[in-house]
Parts: C-alpha cells; sequence; structure tokens
C-alpha cells in the first residue's frame, strides 16, 4: 500500500474539501502541506498535495470529475 499525489492545490482548504469529497464517498485520503503557505518567509508557494491509495486513484479521479455544483 503506497500513497500517491491526486492533486495539487496552492490554498490548503482547497485541498482539505477535496479531501472531504473523497472521504464522503469512501475514499481515505490525506492533505500534505495544507497548512503551509510560505516556506521559511522566502516567498515560494509551496502547494498542498491530495495523496490517496494507489488503488484508490482511478475512484477518486472519477469522483473529482463528477459535476458538485450548489
Amino acid at each position: 500500500m503506497s500513497l500517491v499525489e491526486l492533486s495539487r492545490h496552492m490554498h490548503g482548504v482547497e485541498a482539505e474539501i477535496i479531501r472531504g469529497r473523497l472521504g464522503a464517498a469512501g475514499i481515505g485520503a490525506v492533505c500534505f502541506d495544507s497548512g503551509v503557505n510560505l516556506v521559511e518567509g522566502a516567498g515560494i508557494a509551496l502547494p498542498a498535495r491530495v495523496m490517496v491509495l494507489e488503488e484508490d486513484l482511478a475512484e477518486a479521479k472519477a469522483i473529482l470529475a463528477e459535476d458538485v455544483s450548489l
């Protein structure tokens, strides 16, 4: 079981929303670097990454492709 990257986001909140959508669909996901905006004050953006198990990647991509207009 290894984690693979599903997506990257410049705002950690977006990554956490996606993690929540996946969790609601029964797919476990974790966010890396979602609380980091700048690296040591250098002004370099560090994107938040949503990670899933390799065997869940295809299903997670399909869930993200669904239209969820409010």
